[in-house]
């Protein structure tokens, strides 16, 4: 086995350990399903469904399904926490809030790799068993860790009213629902304009942001964070890794760095984008100077 398979193949086993960790220390002190937690089912059911799809995807070569894949267990997921939950109504708002965002986004990825033909991340990757694994072992531990907070507040037994602080949370994620919306939409519209080919966003909300979209993925799982954080105890605020997971996962690893990079080597000593990255945030909506 070559070194860079090597090292997916580590990477796989680490990533395992750590949520195995987390979903058993969150899940002290709440009911058992089958001597299990229900964090461990979350990580447990994540995986299972992502190795299962990774198996298609890598005998046929596609990546097609890789973010439909992802909405969809976020989805199976919360329905299968709201289940064992007590049935409030902050459970019934946590799970709104999840299924409403997956379905908008798993649909509007589906339909972007449809229409381009594919995803270029993929491109080195998916001929590599083991770092085309790496990548959908990533996805059930992004999806295990996002959903964490929301989990361990259905699985809670300590239901509280809703007062100002669900008001506040559910706020955040809707805010950051219509940034998310309206940037995604204005991206794909200006690239659908040949008049831009070649050309860099920096438009409407792109005009205020480097990477909007970002923003408001961050406000999204804040907002639930903050929805679910009334009925968490004990080990239960590892829920909170959560907002935190998001804020990293975007900002420092597979998210802007990325993109500010690609964007770099493309525009980079172009005066107009050098004008805009020293004028617009990287990732905090600023009104653009006049």
């Amino acid at each position: 086995m070559k070194k860079p398979a090597q090292k997916a193949l580590l990477a796989v086993f680490v990533m395992l350990a750590v949520g195995v960790l987390i979903a058993l220390l969150a899940g002290q002190g709440l009911p058992r399903y089958r001597g299990l937690p229900l964090p461990l089912w979350s990580l447990l059911i994540a995986v299972a469904v992502q190795w299962l799809v990774f198996a298609h995807a890598y005998r046929h070569q596609t990546e097609r399904f890789y973010d439909l894949t992802g909405a969809a267990t976020n989805i199976g997921l919360v329905i299968f926490a709201l289940n064992y939950s007590t049935g409030t109504s902050r459970d019934y708002l946590l799970a709104s809030c999840i299924v409403l965002w997956a379905l908008r986004l798993g649909i509007f990825l589906f339909w972007r790799v449809t229409v381009d033909g594919g995803d270029t991340r993929f491109a080195k990757i998916k001929p590599n068993f083991f770092r085309f694994l790496l990548t959908w072992t990533l996805q059930a531990l992004w999806i295990f860790l996002i959903l964490l907070c929301a989990i361990l507040a259905m699985a809670a037994e300590n239901p509280k009213p809703l007062g100002l602080v669900t008001v506040f949370g559910f706020a955040c994620w809707l805010l950051g629902m219509v940034i998310e919306s309206i940037a995604d939409v204005q991206k794909r519209q200006f690239r659908a304009d040949p008049n831009n080919a070649g050309q860099f966003i920096h438009q409407g909300l792109w005009a205020w942001s480097r990477h909007p979209n970002y923003f408001g993925e961050i406000l999204v799982w804040l907002g639930v964070s903050i929805i679910a954080l009334p009925v968490l105890s004990g080990w239960q605020y590892l829920g909170l890794l959560s907002p935190l997971f998001v804020i990293l996962v975007l900002t420092k690893v597979s998210g802007v760095p990325l993109l500010e990079a690609s964007a770099d080597r493309r525009w980079g000593g172009d005066l107009s984008y050098e004008q805009y990255k020293a004028q617009t945030p990287v990732l905090i909506p600023r009104p653009p100077r006049l």
